[in-house]
């Protein structure tokens, strides 16, 4: 569709792997979503709780945060990807091997079951 939102992604996050354990990422490409009317990140947790639960979807949250946080993946474009909401906002967080097939259905579903526009933008971070 003209006009659609382009979700190619300019810069993957590097996965490094700490002598001292864990997982860290270096580099940042996140996509913000953000509603044409205000709408409190509750309103947007519903939203989003409501596309996750009606699939293609497995995912899971991070508790005891300040935020919203998901790891999420689409189980038909197999990409994983992290979502937050923060700020009026829903943020898809690039990783490593996440596809732009992912994010659009997302963003898809999402515009799909809410009412209003959406305008979307990106930042990288390196």
């Amino acid at each position: 569709m003209a006009g659609d939102p382009s979700f190619a992604i300019p810069q993957r996050p590097e996965r490094t792997y700490p002598y001292s354990g864990g997982v860290k990422y270096e580099g940042e490409t996140v996509f913000r979503l953000v509603p044409a009317a205000d709408r409190t990140d509750a309103d947007l947790d519903d939203l989003v709780l409501t596309v996750l639960e009606s699939g293609p979807y497995r995912y899971g949250d991070f508790l005891n945060l300040p935020m919203p946080l998901y790891l999420v993946r689409d189980e038909e474009t197999r990409d994983v990807f992290r979502l937050s909401i923060r700020d009026g906002e829903i943020r898809l967080h690039v990783l490593p091997d996440t596809e732009s097939d992912g994010l659009r259905a997302m963003y898809d579903r999402i515009a799909d079951r809410s009412e209003g526009d959406w305008r979307v933008t990106y930042e990288t971070r390196e």
